[in-house]
């Protein structure tokens, strides 16, 4: 009866807007008043996970990205995108998801990626008549690839809740990050193949030297994931000894080279950090307990005995494990939805057949999804704020983007394994 109540009273505090620390705060304060179990545990048990060091990744990765965010790195990203697509048409708009895809890997963030890409990209898509609802229903639909793209702190989180590799978990999700990128990029050609409104960029000069004197600025940007996966695959850092060079290395960068970080935004961004900081790690310590009590409820087995009660045929299987994940994304963020997954789902996943670094990538396209399907969709909304398009005018090409894109790609990661596991095998056997 208490379970039935806490998961009720969950669903009923994030559906009327409530934050996802005070309504999985709201449950624990339920199960202490009403339920007859120690609660002091669980608190020890949300305590014993956040003490570790691998944990210091999130606050670290979530630190650079700000840094980044701040230093003006999206600017030669951009226009890399744009002198190699902007040309034909439709190909400025397949720019603004290759740069959102090129971000994603520096900030690793869904939100960093839509806020930096979209108000830069947006004033040109519609100087060259891009539709607006279409131009920001593309750039939210690009923005997850933020959660994809390596290094992601949603994958680091997943390894560290599942004992699996670092490495293996962010190679997993590069796949089908990729996949999403060809797949967005594809659909945003075949949207506006009639639309002969769209203006295409005339090059003022020749391409290549400009191309070649663009990458090179982006370099110093770009290098950063690189000395991340590097340092860790090459065996010369931990993940948080990566995640701290990184975030040291976002200073100079943004200092000297880019020269968008001055002492003001340097310490308004640090400011601005340790509230996002403070939000997570509250989040994360909650979800933890609220995901024990779950487990210690042997809410997985039920679960699992619920889905195995329909069919125990692994599609249908993993099928139903998918729409879970993208219902429980739609409800709440990326991080607490991975949490409870990891904790719920994984088990269920695995005695399906699932390797548990291929669930990775499965998740993170999952959570992704959920980021920006109707009704909450909080990268969605997030969206019209920085594009100024409204949600209603973003509503039809955003569904068709999860229809033709998102779905295809979502299929392809479950159902064919490959795709996730190509990298994690090639590199490690």
């Amino acid at each position: 009866m208490i379970l039935t109540g806490s998961i009720i009273l969950l669903v009923v505090l994030l559906l009327i807007g409530v934050s996802v620390p005070m309504a999985f705060g709201g449950v624990l304060i339920l199960i202490a008043v009403l339920g007859d179990h120690n609660t002091a545990a669980f608190m020890g048990t949300g305590h014993w996970k956040l003490n570790t060091v691998i944990i210091l990744v999130i606050p670290l990765f979530i630190i650079t990205g700000d840094l980044m965010l701040r230093s003006r790195i999206a600017d030669p990203i951009v226009r890399i995108a744009e002198l190699l697509t902007g040309r034909v048409r439709g190909g400025l708009s397949a720019a603004g998801v290759i740069a959102s895809a090129m971000f994603g890997a520096i900030s690793g963030s869904g939100a960093a990626t839509l806020t930096c890409i979209g108000s830069i990209m947006m004033p040109h898509l519609e100087r060259n008549r891009y539709p607006r609802g279409f131009s920001a229903a593309l750039l939210v639909s690009a923005s997850p690839l933020g959660l994809l793209i390596p290094p992601s702190g949603g994958q680091l989180v997943y390894a560290w809740l599942t004992q699996q590799s670092v490495l293996k978990c962010f190679l997993s999700a590069l796949g089908a990050g990729l996949v999403l990128t060809a797949f967005l990029v594809a659909v945003n050609f075949l949207l506006l193949r009639r639309n002969t409104e769209i203006l295409t960029i005339r090059p003022t000069g020749p391409v290549l030297p400009e191309l070649g004197r663009t990458t090179f600025r982006a370099i110093p940007a770009l290098m950063m994931p690189l000395i991340v996966l590097g340092g860790i695959y090459g065996g010369f850092m931990t993940p948080t000894e990566a995640a701290g060079v990184a975030a040291i290395y976002a200073l100079p960068v943004g200092f000297l080279i880019y020269r968008g970080l001055t002492w003001a935004t340097f310490w308004q961004t640090l400011k601005e950090s340790s509230v996002t900081i403070g939000v997570v790690m509250v989040m994360i310590f909650m979800v933890l307990i609220v995901s024990k009590y779950l487990i210690f409820e042997d809410v997985p087995q039920l679960t699992q005995d619920f889905i195995y009660s329909v069919s125990d045929n692994p599609v249908v299987v993993m099928l139903m494990v998918n729409l879970v994940i993208i219902i429980m994304g739609m409800i709440i963020d990326d991080f607490s939805g991975l949490v409870l997954s990891a904790s719920l789902l994984t088990p269920i996943a695995t005695n399906a057949g699932v390797d548990p670094i291929h669930f990775a990538a499965i998740l993170g396209v999952n959570l992704g999804m959920g980021n920006i399907t109707p009704p909450t969709a909080p990268l969605l909304y997030l969206g019209t704020r920085v594009t100024g398009v409204s949600v209603q005018a973003m509503m039809k090409p955003t569904i068709a983007f999860l229809l033709l894109a998102w779905l295809p790609t979502l299929m392809l990661v479950t159902f064919v394994p490959q795709i996730a596991m190509f990298l994690p095998e090639f590199f490690f056997g």
